[in-house]
């Protein structure tokens, strides 16, 4: 893929005799893909980590969905450094993806000198001590807050219930919606904000409820106070809740396994290509984690078998009907990434595995 571009001119006299007809610059051939390719020198890769196979999975789904996911575990389970190397799956960006984030990047001062486009997917890790207009972007001449400077790429929220209660509910709207609108007096701004949300936190306050290796000494009111941080609408909002358990010694001590970022990261190529071909006469819809509660009824069929199995879920293992969607989307990724046009049993079983908020497992 090659774009055509008139070369820049030095000053305003070349302008003049450019807009005059006395001097003719000639286009240039400029080989986007070389580019993408050469920024997806990653220094980081999933064969660094070690053991957490179950872990590496559900992000390839939440990579190959866009779908939002949170990743629950005790410290030193490697929950900050599986999401640091989210970003070395997702799928390639397009053109238009990367004008878009370019733009968004220059306004926010953010774009660096050395560069001619963002050609890899945007990765912003706030610190919990930011503000909401920090978040979502303000200011007296407003600028793109880090809903903004993430958009087509990933928000990483380390460490969720220790952000500002105020600030997490903020989030609602831009994961809704896609955009975010900031008004003030004499001008109103809308950014896109169209971000795969990613979070990390302790299952307590301690850190190690449920760690077998150390003892938990957080009474249920302090967990319970804990998790209430985080609001029920803003987890409805999140696809996929992955319990992430300490690494074992054999894994640590073992030689790295499973695939390199590379190899991940073509299997989720393949699966957003079946996206689009699926959504191809749907504007607002670019991967499952988009679709609405009418699009999951259209896309997201299922048989008596797998609908026997969802019917178990939510009926026996006390799951919240704010499940059943979550589940079908994420059924439905998982369909993609085999090659399935059908959603089967298999499939929805994979997904339910992903919602141990809804399990109450930590209250």
């Amino acid at each position: 893929m090659s774009l055509r571009i008139v070369p820049q001119v030095n000053d305003l006299l070349e302008t003049l005799d450019q807009l005059e007809g006395y001097r003719d610059l000639e286009a240039l051939d400029i080989d986007v893909e070389s580019i993408f390719h050469d920024a997806r020198d990653y220094l980081v890769d999933f064969r660094d980590v070690r053991g957490q196979e179950h872990a590496k999975r559900a992000l390839e789904v939440a990579a190959s969905g866009g779908h939002n996911i949170i990743l629950i575990g005790p410290p030193g389970s490697g929950k900050t450094m599986l999401a640091r190397r989210l970003p070395t799956i997702l799928p390639d960006l397009t053109l238009d993806e990367a004008l878009e984030a370019t733009k968004i990047h220059s306004v926010a001062g953010l774009f660096p000198s050395e560069s001619a486009v963002v050609a890899v997917r945007p990765f912003r890790a706030p610190h919990h001590t930011i503000s909401d207009a920090g978040l979502i972007g303000g200011g007296g001449h407003p600028r793109p807050g880090e809903v903004s400077v993430a958009n087509h790429g990933i928000l990483f929220l380390d460490e969720l219930p220790e952000f500002k209660k105020n600030v997490l509910e903020v989030l609602r709207q831009p994961l809704e919606d896609g955009f975010v609108t900031i008004a003030r007096a004499a001008i109103s701004l809308t950014y896109p904000a169209r971000f795969m949300l990613a979070c990390a936190m302790n299952p307590c306050p301690c850190g190690y409820l449920g760690d077998p290796n150390h003892a938990c000494n957080c009474s249920p009111p302090n967990i319970q106070r804990y998790m209430s941080r985080i609001s029920g609408p803003l987890l409805d909002r999140i696809d996929i809740h992955l319990e992430v358990p300490a690494v074992d010694f054999n894994d640590l001590a073992g030689k790295p396994s499973g695939d390199a970022s590379e190899t991940i990261r073509d299997r989720v190529n393949t699966a957003r290509q079946m996206q689009h071909q699926r959504f191809r006469n749907h504007e607002q819809l670019f991967c499952n984690a988009h679709t609405g509660s009418r699009d999951v009824r259209s896309f997201c069929r299922i048989d008596c078998k797998g609908e026997e199995l969802l019917r178990m879920a939510i009926t026996k293992l006390g799951l919240s009907a704010r499940a059943y969607d979550r589940i079908l989307k994420v059924s439905r990724t998982i369909a993609d990434l085999e090659s399935d046009v059908d959603i089967q049993a298999k499939h929805i079983g994979e997904a339910i595995q992903y919602r141990s908020l809804d399990r109450n497992l930590w209250m």
